[in-house]
C-alpha cells in the first residue's frame, strides 16, 4: 500500500508544476562532523543548482532507527535521489561536486 502511495505521489509531483521535481533523502548520524558538512553542503549545492524545484528529507538513524531499517544502509551520511527515476545513491558528505551534478541526471551514470 505505501509503495503504490510513493508512485502516485512521484507521479503527480512530475505532473504539476507547482511540486518539487526533485525528492531526496539523506540519512546522517546525529551532528557528527561528517553529517553536518553532508547536510550543509548538499543545501548549499541544491540552492545553487535547483533553486525550489527540489524536496529534501533529512533522517537522522539514531533518532528514527525505524526508518532507516527498511532502507539498505552501507555507510553514512548517504543520499538517495528518490525522484526521478531511477533512484540513485551517494555516500560521504557531499562535497565532490561531479558526483552531486551525476545525482541531478536523470541517467543513471555507472561510476
Amino acid at each position: 500500500m505505501m509503495e503504490i502511495q510513493k508512485k502516485q505521489e512521484m507521479q503527480t509531483r512530475s505532473a504539476s508544476p507547482d511540486i518539487a521535481c526533485y525528492f531526496f533523502r539523506l540519512y546522517v548520524t546525529g551532528a557528527s562532523p561528517n553529517s553536518s558538512r553532508a547536510i550543509t553542503n548538499f543545501k548549499a549545492f541544491l540552492e545553487k543548482h535547483l533553486k525550489d524545484e527540489y524536496e529534501l528529507e533529512i533522517i537522522d538513524v539514531y533518532q528514527q532507527p525505524h526508518v532507516a531499517q527498511s532502507v539498505d544502509i552501507i555507510a553514512l551520511p548517504m543520499l538517495i535521489r528518490e525522484f526521478p527515476l531511477p533512484k540513485m545513491r551517494l555516500i560521504g558528505d557531499m562535497s565532490n561536486h561531479e558526483k552531486l551534478n551525476k545525482v541531478l541526471s536523470p541517467v543513471d551514470y555507472k561510476s
